[in-house]
């Protein structure tokens, strides 16, 4: 499998609620069918999560520029996460945690990213 980008939303529990991919590793298209899914799971959201299969290990630009539009259309503030090779970043109230102890989904994300085996060391 080529790598691509993989999004997910993750509800109470750590709970798959909705997830769709791209054709690249580079980008994740903006969709009609991932805002409906926002707007429809709103209220039951605890992380928006998506992969970055050939790094970088951070927000991007992009990935900046999406939050704050999400973040104003749903009128919250929200938790992100994005999963790459070096592992899983995760945002809360603005401050960027890389989380060692990763969830159940984040190891089915990095296979369907086309990462392979576990987070490389730093």
């Amino acid at each position: 499998m080529s790598a691509r980008e993989v999004f997910l939303l993750i509800g109470r529990g750590g709970a798959v609620l909705w997830s769709d991919a791209s054709e690249s590793a580079l980008a994740l298209p903006d969709s009609r069918a991932r805002w409906e899914a926002l707007w429809r799971h709103r209220h039951e959201l605890e992380l928006i999560v998506h992969s970055h299969p050939v790094g970088p290990h951070a927000f991007s630009a992009e990935d900046e520029s999406t939050m704050k539009a999400v973040e104003e259309a749903l009128g919250a503030r929200l938790a992100w996460a994005v999963v790459s090779p070096k592992g899983l970043l995760v945002r809360r109230d603005g401050a960027d945690v890389t989380v060692e102890s990763q969830p159940w989904w984040a190891g089915l994300l990095r296979l369907a990213s086309g990462m392979s085996g576990p987070p490389s060391p730093a």
